[in-house]
């Protein structure tokens, strides 16, 4: 095929599927195992330095905020992140964990733009910043998990999200027309937060499913949180919701309220008090030291941390949402 052009950015973790399938093959149990453990046990197990590292899902929506503190607490160092979400990256990024990004968007909703990308940005602290659009990222993983170095799409076309990403431009050899080839993205690790799984690993999610299959299907290493352990006879009861199946998974962590102070679909509303504190104090970088210091290194486990929250304030989320059914 003929390349018309290319974006600029880097290519931060260039695919290779052959290497990743026999990874699966060696690598990857089918045998079925209890995968229960802490957080503090799947980060130190599973999480290197330098490692290409991905979140699951949009916003404060079921983002995986128990594991992601446990990532902080444990100060893994030069982190190349993909992920599309706000609340989880926001922290990694004003904690100084981060030296590439792959980035579609990292704001915060209805509060404006991110404090904590902007300086790590701007101060040289994230060395690459390469950009894509939302589909895009979940494409390029849909492209590792079906085994194929990319695919071709019209997205992104004719605008500076193509100019600023990896990209590239071709002619369609069957028409000529114009084509947008997005490369395979494999994770080291993934994570993603659930409602329900059994220790096993076999994980359901109620509600918009966002990009889980795909990148629970395009990870090296799967960390899974979850809001409830449940048995396997209950998983099997509606096989059909399940999304990731045990195989993909390395480790199960319970995670009641995993999520907060992000929203989880039919458990709990968004913590918008703490939310808010976060978007205030992450303003200036002592601000954000000191949310961290509060939050994340002040304590040392995620049941610390739901008490430091409380159980009056926990319960009131759980209310909200209920009135809002």
């Amino acid at each position: 095929m003929q390349i018309i052009e290319q974006g600029l950015g880097e290519l931060i973790q260039p695919p290779d599927l052959e290497a990743f399938r026999e990874w699966n093959r060696t690598q990857k149990s089918r045998r079925l195992i209890d995968k229960r453990m802490t957080e503090a046990e799947a980060i130190s197990r599973f999480v290197t330095d330098g490692c290409y590292i991905g979140t699951e899902l949009y916003g404060t929506v079921r983002c995986p905020m128990s594991l992601t503190r446990e990532v902080v607490r444990q100060r893994k160092k030069n982190l190349r992140v993909c992920g599309q979400g706000v609340a989880e990256l926001d922290l990694w990024l004003a904690a100084g964990l981060v030296k590439k990004l792959d980035i579609t968007y990292i704001g915060l909703e209805v509060y404006g733009t991110s404090h904590a990308l902007r300086r790590a940005v701007e101060s040289g602290e994230v060395e690459t910043c390469v950009e894509w659009s939302n589909g895009a990222i979940s494409w390029r993983m849909k492209a590792a998990a079906m085994g194929v170095p990319f695919l071709p799409v019209r997205a992104m076309l004719g605008s500076d999200t193509f100019k600023y990403s990896a990209a590239k431009v071709v002619a369609d050899p069957f028409t000529g027309m114009k084509l947008c080839l997005l490369p395979a993205l494999i994770l080291d690790v993934g994570l993603i937060h659930v409602h329900r799984a059994d220790c096993y690993g076999n994980a359901q999610i109620d509600g918009i499913s966002g990009f889980a299959a795909e990148m629970a299907r395009a990870s090296k290493r799967l960390i899974i949180s979850a809001e409830e352990i449940v048995p396997t006879a209950e998983i099997r009861k509606s096989p059909d919701r399940t999304l990731i199946p045990y195989y993909l998974v390395d480790a199960v962590v319970h995670a009641p309220f995993g999520s907060h102070p992000g929203e989880m679909a039919y458990l709990y509303e968004r913590d918008d008090a703490v939310y808010r504190e976060w978007i205030e104090a992450s303003k200036t970088p002592e601000g954000a030291q000191a949310y961290l210091d509060k939050y994340v290194y002040g304590v040392k486990t995620h049941q610390e941390y739901l008490a430091l929250i409380g159980k009056e304030r926990l319960a009131q989320l759980v209310e909200q949402r209920e009135r809002r059914e």
